[in-house]
């Protein structure tokens, strides 16, 4: 089984390819704003080495909103290209750490915060919302787990630095676990999308 993994949810990207275990192909690339540019370089090195993938796994968040968007517009695009499958999975659940029990934590802005705790590859608590009281608690809660963030959390100053690997996704998505979505992925949401609704203007009727 061939497995493509894809993860822009951070600030450093990266792409896998596995074939039986077997690693042919891990990349990390780095992107200020958009991922897009390096993520498709990167994919045409990976396109040389086989003729089709089996699988295609998305790191689906939390993280960069347009980073996982671009993903998972490649994941398609390829999907359909090669008839792969594709399966969506929380990129917390692959840091590159050595503890595979843990905790990923990340500023979720507007005074939040998220929360997830992951066993062996697989997110059993979370991605969920917190505030910074509810953050602590749950922190409290989980006792001697190691904790770790994408960016520096200030009101966590104990968490350590660690970016997901699309390796350890291809890994999990060719073990079967952790997949929380197949073909139709979207990001991971935290909170219903904000929208400004626009100011009535007198004299304009409202329909």
């Amino acid at each position: 089984m061939i497995t493509l993994a894809i993860d822009t949810s951070a600030t450093d990207g990266s792409v896998a390819l596995l074939a039986d275990g077997a690693v042919l192909f891990d990349e990390r690339f780095t992107a200020d704003r958009s991922h897009s540019a390096s993520l498709f370089v990167t994919l045409e090195k990976v396109r040389v080495l086989v003729d089709h993938v089996d699988c295609i796994a998305i790191g689906l968040g939390p993280g960069s909103y347009a980073g996982v968007r671009i993903s998972i517009a490649a994941g398609l695009g390829l999907r359909f290209a090669l008839g792969a499958k594709l399966v969506g999975i929380p990129s917390v659940a692959a840091l590159d750490v050595a503890a595979r029990d843990y905790v990923a934590i990340g500023d979720a802005r507007r005074e939040s915060f998220y929360f997830s705790r992951i066993e062996q590859g697989v997110c059993v608590e979370g991605p969920l919302l917190a505030t910074e009281a509810e953050l602590t608690q749950r922190l409290a809660s989980a006792g001697v787990l190691p904790v770790y963030a994408t960016a520096v959390v200030p009101q966590s100053p104990a968490a350590q630095i660690a970016l997901p690997s699309a390796l350890l996704l291809a890994h999990l998505a060719a073990a079967g676990r952790g997949i929380v979505a197949t073909d139709n992925l979207e990001p991971i949401y935290l909170r219903e999308p904000h929208i400004t609704q626009p100011k009535s203007r007198p004299g304009i009727m409202k329909l």
